[in-house]
C-alpha cells in the first residue's frame, strides 16, 4: 500500500473516531454540568493538565524511537525493529515509575493549586480524585510504546480504532453513572476501570499482531544507535519541557491565580476547539509516518514540494476553522450550556489567534519530527516556556484571564518565526523568505474572509437560534472557501490537492457503480 493510501486510510478512520468522540463529549459534558458543578469541572480540567505536565518524564524518548523505526520498518529489518522495541519497553517502564514517584510528591501541594474549591467536602477528596488521574496516566506507559510499530508502518488507524471504541464505552458508562448517582468518584472510577481493560486488550492484540516482539532472542542496539537515541532524546528534553510549560500550564495558572471554577468555564471552550482541531489534526498527524517514508526514499525537491502542499492545506483548514470558531463558538456554548458559561469576546479572539498560529506550528513540528530535526532548535521551547510563564502569570495578576492568553500567543509566535528558518536551511537548503511571504498572503486572505463572514453574521444571526446558527455554518463555509479558492485556486498546491480529491472521488464512484 502506498503512502497516499495509508494516509487516506488513517485520515478516514481518524475522522470516524473524532466525529464519534465529538458527539459523545458533547453529551457527556452536558450531563456533567447538569448533575455536577463547575468546581468539579474545573478540578477535572486542572488535574488533566497537571498529569500532562508530569508527562515531562517521557522526555521525548517515544518521539526519538518512533523516528528510529522508520528506516528498519521501510527495509523490513525485523531484528532491528525488535531491538528498538525492546529498548522502548524498558525505557517506558522506567518512565512509569518516575511519573508515579513525582506524582505522589505533588500530593501535599494540591491544596495550593486548587483555588476556591467550593462544594468540595475535604482535602482528602481532592487527593483521592488526583490519585485516580495519576493511576490512569502511569498505567498507560506499560502499553503505549507498542503503538509505535503500527504507526511506523503508517497504520495509525489501529490506535484510532482502539481509542474510539474505548471512548464510546467510557462515555456511555460515565453518562449512566452520573445520571444515576451524581457521583464524581463514580465518574472517575468507571473511566479508570474501562481504560485499564482497554490497555490489557491492546496489549494482547498487539502481541498477537506482532508475535515476534515476544521472542527472547533480541539483539542489542549498537553503541552508535543507542547514542543516536540519547542525542535525539537530549534535544527533545528541551522541546518537551518548553512545550509543557507553554501548552499545559494555562489551566493550572487559571486555577491557582483566578479560581478553579473559571478553569472549568474555559475548558468548555477548549473542549469544542480541541474536538474540532483533533478532527483537523487527523489529516496532518496521519501523514507524519508517510513523510518519514518520503524523506527516507525521495529527493529533496520532492520533499519541499510536498511540504508546500502540506503547509498550504494547513493554512486553509486552520484558517477556515478559526473563522468559524470566532463567529459560532460563543453562540454554540450559549445554545448548548447557557449564558452562564460564556467567556468575554476578547478572550475568545485571543484563544483563536493562538489556535490559527498553532495550526501553522503543527505543520512545522510534524515535518521536523518526520525528518529527525530535533537538535537545531532544542533551546527554543525552553525560551517559549519561560516567556509564556512570565507573561501569563504577570498579566493574569494585573488584567485577569486575557493576560494568560497574551502570554500563550507571544510565546507561540517565537516558533512561527524561528522554526521555518531552521527547517528550510536543514531540510531544503533554501532561504525561508518564501515561507514568510506565503504567511503574509494566507493571513491577508483569511482576514478578508473573516471580515466578510462577520458582516454576514451581523445580517443573518442577529438572534442566536438553532436556525440562524445552522444558516451561518453554510454561509461561512461558502464565503470563506469561495474567497480562498478565488485567490489560490491557480496555485500548484491547490491543483495538487484538487487532483487527489478528484481521483478519490472517481474511485468511490467507480466502486459504487460496480
Amino acid at each position: 500500500m502506498g503512502r497516499v493510501k495509508y494516509a487516506a486510510r488513517n485520515i478516514m478512520f481518524g475522522y470516524v473516531s473524532n466525529i464519534i468522540t465529538l458527539l459523545l463529549n458533547a453529551v457527556l459534558r452536558y450531563v456533567f454540568i447538569l448533575r455536577l458543578d463547575e468546581t468539579l469541572l474545573g478540578i477535572n480540567s486542572t488535574y488533566t493538565n497537571i498529569l500532562s505536565v508530569l508527562s515531562l518524564a517521557e522526555l521525548g524518548v517515544g518521539t526519538a524511537i518512533n523516528f528510529s523505526l522508520y528506516a528498519p520498518v521501510a527495509k523490513g529489518d525485523r531484528e532491528k525493529v525488535k531491538a528498538y522495541m525492546q529498548f522502548y519497553k524498558k525505557a517506558y517502564r522506567t518512565i512509569a515509575f518516575i511519573v508515579a514517584g513525582i506524582g505522589l510528591v505533588l500530593v501535599p501541594f494540591l491544596k495550593y493549586i486548587i483555588k476556591d474549591p467550593v462544594g468540595i467536602d475535604s482535602t482528602q477528596d481532592l487527593i483521592n480524585f488526583y490519585l485516580i488521574f495519576l493511576f490512569n496516566t502511569v498505567s498507560s506507559y506499560f502499553v503505549a510504546y507498542k503503538y509505535s510499530l503500527p504507526n511506523a508502518e503508517q497504520k495509525n488507524y489501529i490506535q484510532s480504532n482502539v481509542i474510539t471504541i474505548t471512548k464510546i464505552v467510557t462515555t456511555l458508562v460515565q453518562t449512566i453513572v452520573i445520571l444515576t448517582t451524581s457521583s464524581f468518584y463514580g465518574y472517575l472510577i468507571s473511566a479508570s476501570v474501562i481504560e485499564l481493560a482497554q490497555k490489557i486488550f491492546a496489549n494482547i492484540y498487539l502481541n498477537y499482531k506482532y508475535p515476534y516482539l515476544k521472542e527472547k532472542n533480541v539483539e542489542k542496539l549498537t553503541k552508535e544507535e543507542t547514542s543516536d537515541i540519547k542525542r535525539k532524546t537530549g534535544a527533545l528534553v528541551c522541546h518537551k519541557v518548553g512545550d509543557v510549560a507553554r501548552l499545559q500550564t494555562d489551566a493550572i495558572i487559571i486555577s491557582g491565580l483566578i479560581n478553579v471554577a473559571m478553569s472549568g468555564i474555559v475548558d468548555n471552550y477548549n473542549l469544542v476547539i480541541s474536538s474540532v482541531s483533533n478532527f483537523v489534526n487527523i489529516i496532518f498527524n496521519s501523514v507524519i509516518s508517510s513523510f518519514g517514508n518520503l524523506i527516507v526514499t525521495e529527493s529533496r525537491e520532492k520533499q519541499y514540494s510536498m511540504f508546500c502542499v502540506y503547509r498550504f492545506f494547513a493554512s486553509w483548514i486552520y484558517g477556515f476553522s478559526a473563522v468559524g470558531f470566532y463567529i459560532l463558538l460563543t453562540p454554540l456554548i450559549q445554545l448548548w450550556l447557557g449564558e452562564k458559561w460564556i467567556l468575554p469576546g476578547v478572550v475568545v479572539a485571543a484563544v483563536l489567534v493562538d489556535y490559527y498560529f498553532k495550526g501553522e506550528r503543527v505543520v512545522l513540528s510534524n515535518f521536523k519530527t518526520a525528518a529527525g530535526v530535533f537538535e537545531q532548535d532544542k533551546y527554543l521551547p525552553l525560551v517559549q516556556g519561560a516567556v509564556n510563564l512570565i507573561i501569563s502569570v504577570v498579566l493574569a495578576i494585573k488584567i485577569g484571564l486575557i493576560g494568560v492568553y497574551i502570554g500563550t500567543i507571544v510565546s507561540g509566535l517565537l516558533a512561527n518565526i524561528i522554526r521555518p528558518i531552521i527547517i528550510y536551511r536543514v531540510c531544503f537548503e533554501r532561504n525561508a523568505a518564501g515561507y514568510f511571504y506565503d504567511t503574509v498572503r494566507y493571513s491577508a486572505v483569511i482576514i478578508l474572509a473573516t471580515v466578510c463572514c462577520i458582516l454576514c453574521g451581523n445580517i443573518f444571526m442577529k438572534e442566536v437560534t438553532i436556525t440562524s446558527f445552522s444558516v451561518m455554518i453554510v454561509i461561512i463555509t461558502v464565503v470563506f472557501n469561495g474567497i480562498f479558492i478565488l485567490f489560490f485556486g491557480k496555485t500548484a498546491e491547490f491543483k495538487y490537492l484538487f487532483e487527489i480529491f478528484r481521483d478519490k472521488a472517481y474511485a468511490v464512484i467507480n466502486r459504487l457503480h460496480h
